[in-house]
């Protein structure tokens, strides 16, 4: 091996240590800006609490209202009206109320923190892309955001409190009371919330596996039945034993997956114009 070949490698590996300490730099901001938003999430315990995690409990959250006003509005629907939630949340460990403060505020901030820390990827990422690329992708912070927080939404508006009252409700005797620790309603409603959020990114991914060529308009089209079985499974999988719930999730799902065939078919025809142009 001579100088030249020596050094070249060294300066490949410096190249992808500079990279690896550029990468280190992206993730230490956002860690630190989970913590910040985390300690202000810690020091506002009762509106992140009582006004949030803990407001699907109580009949009074806006979901059951609006449930309430269907019910009278039309005739057929007064069952969805909520009358109680028969049950209470307990904690009976000496530190689970302040571990699952901690965990809350974590998870409060990885949430509100999203967008920056998708920002953050991104500013790692761009300088390695073609003008071309760029340009393809401009927005693309904005919409990942946007689709996050609306999974967001739909799972702590409908999924988390439609699965609360059911399971908090069912009972396989009079004789066993409800009395659900706190780790398991804010495990159960958290997983739906974050589940929900990641998935509704599946029109993102389906536009960057349409960018790299290993997905096609034509492949979604014929796999739709495929899809449906997996999107049932994978509702049936994120949702707790709830029907009523697998198949509100599923929905979503389903319409995601076709505006992915459309998101795809529109890379497509893009790649097609790009191509007669420079023809």
């Amino acid at each position: 091996m001579n100088y030249t070949d020596q050094f070249d490698q060294e300066e490949n590996k410096m190249s992808f240590l500079d990279h690896l300490d550029a990468f280190r730099g992206h993730l230490v901001r956002s860690a630190i800006a989970i913590v910040l938003l985390a300690i202000v999430s810690f020091s506002a315990k009762s509106i992140v609490f009582d006004g949030i995690i803990l407001a699907p409990k109580n009949i009074n959250f806006l979901t059951y209202q609006l449930f309430c006003w269907l019910g009278e509005k039309y005739s057929l629907l007064q069952g969805l009206c909520v009358q109680e939630i028969p049950f209470v949340v307990i904690n009976i460990d000496m530190t689970g109320q302040f571990m699952q403060h901690i965990t809350v505020s974590i998870i409060t901030g990885v949430i509100v923190a999203f967008p920056y820390i998708i920002w953050e990827f991104w500013r790692f990422v761009k300088p390695g892309l073609k003008k071309k690329e760029i340009k393809a992708a401009r927005g693309m912070v904005f919409y990942i955001s946007i689709l996050f927080f609306v999974g967001v939404a739909f799972g702590y508006f409908l999924l988390a409190p439609l699965s609360i009252l059911f399971l908090g409700s069912y009972q396989i005797s009079d004789e066993v009371l409800n009395q659900i620790t706190l780790s398991s309603y804010i495990g159960t409603l958290t997983t739906l919330v974050l589940a929900t959020g990641l998935i509704f990114e599946l029109p993102v991914l389906a536009y960057f596996l349409a960018q790299i060529g290993l997905i096609t308009a034509a492949f979604l089209r014929n796999s739709r039945r495929i899809a449906i079985i997996i999107n049932l499974i994978l509702a049936a999988i994120i949702t707790p034993s709830d029907v009523g719930s697998m198949v509100l999730m599923a929905i979503p799902l389903f319409l995601l997956y076709e505006v992915s065939i459309k998101v795809v078919a529109r890379v497509e025809k893009n790649k097609v114009e790009k191509l007669k142009d420079i023809a």
